[in-house]
C-alpha cells in the first residue's frame, strides 16, 4: 500500500545525509552510500514502540541500500575515525525507502 510518505526517507537522506559515507560490510563489497552519520544522541523506537534515547554515535540509511546490514559491520564517516554496528534498529514503514537506525561503538 502506498502512502504520502513514500519516499521520505530518500528525501531526508539527499537533504540531511552525505553522499560519501563509506560502508564496510564484513561479507560483501565496500562502497558509498547516501545516509545520514550523527554523534549526538538521537530517538528511536523500540519494538514495542516505545521511544529510546540512543547517546551512542548512530548512522540512519535506506534499508534497501545495505540489506545485507548486521552487528559488526564497519562505517568510515569521513572524519578520521570508523565505527562498528552495535545494534540494528528497523523503522517499522512498509515504505521501498525505509531507513534502518544503527547505533555504533567506535572501532579501536
Amino acid at each position: 500500500m502506498t502512502s504520502i510518505f513514500d519516499g521520505m526517507a530518500s528525501l531526508i537522506a539527499g537533504v540531511l545525509g552525505r553522499p560519501d559515507i563509506l560502508y564496510l560490510p564484513s561479507s560483501g563489497v565496500d562502497r558509498t552510500v547516501q545516509s545520514i552519520f550523527r554523534e549526538t544522541p538521537v530517538e528511536a523506537q523500540n519494538s514495542e514502540g516505545v521511544a529510546v534515547l540512543i547517546t551512542s554515535p548512530s548512522w540512519r540509511v535506506e534499508r534497501h541500500l545495505v540489506p545485507e546490514i548486521a552487528r559488526g559491520d564497519r562505517i568510515d564517516p569521513g572524519n578520521g575515525k570508523r565505527y562498528r554496528v552495535k545494534t540494528v534498529w528497523p523503522s517499522g514503514s512498509p515504505a521501498v525507502d525505509a531507513a534502518v537506525l544503527c547505533e555504533l561503538t567506535e572501532d579501536i
